[in-house]
């Protein structure tokens, strides 16, 4: 999943100012799960935008709806009926999310309320950590199911690094060391061998920016 966080509120509100109406957008997906942007967190920052428009004196309509995620055209028609009501929209989805509504709605302005961090997963009550770094080429198949692009502090294809000490990392020796583990986790599963194969430096042609992926069952469709 995508993990993002709220941005500082007076930034949010440095966006917004002159703007009469505004409508805030939530996320139902990615940023609900997040604790980011869905309904609860578009209800608090909507009610925290109404009281500190109230004491600082200005007069501004905010108003609010959840859409299932903002990254799918097809959840968008809720909204055909109600921008043309508001002079800014205020999205609570990760950046994906905002261009994808900034192309829908180009007569505007839409502004981000979040921060997009990474993609990740997961580890317990309100812990987020990143798992992949979407690079185009995935290696876990050679390295155990670790990925050395996102969990080595240097993103080594061949490891470890001469700063490995004790099984942690030398850019933070909280960590531990991606290339150790991957050398344990190959060798539980009596893979080891792998380890020994050199992955030659990465092909940064099979990632260009911007991604654009078609389906070949949808392509002859």
């Amino acid at each position: 999943m995508i993990v993002a966080r709220r941005k500082p509120l007076e930034e949010i509100e440095a966006n917004i100012q002159g703007f009469s109406r505004l409508l805030v957008v939530g996320c139902g997906t990615c940023m609900a799960v997040c604790q980011a942007g869905g309904e609860k967190e578009v209800e608090i920052l909507a009610t925290q935008l109404r009281m500190r428009a109230r004491l600082t004196g200005r007069k501004q309509k905010i108003d609010e709806i959840v859409l299932p995620r903002q990254c799918d055209r097809e959840f968008f028609e809720p909204l055909d009926g109600l921008v043309g009501n508001y002079g800014a929209i205020l999205s609570t989805a990760c950046g994906a999310g905002v261009q994808f509504l900034a192309e829908r709605f180009e007569e505007v302005p839409i502004f981000p309320a979040l921060d997009t961090l990474f993609i990740g997963v997961t580890e317990a009550p309100g812990v987020w950590a990143e798992r992949c770094s979407a690079c185009g080429k995935c290696l876990l198949d050679m390295t155990g199911g670790i990925c050395p692009v996102t969990m080595c502090a240097k993103g080594l294809l061949n490891g470890p690094c001469g700063g490995t000490n004790r099984g942690k990392c030398e850019v933070d020796p909280q960590k531990d060391c991606a290339w150790t583990r991957i050398y344990r986790r190959l060798e539980r599963l009596g893979r080891l061998r792998l380890i020994e194969q050199i992955t030659p430096p990465r092909d940064h042609s099979v990632l260009v920016r911007p991604g654009r992926y078609s389906l070949q069952s949808a392509a002859e469709e």
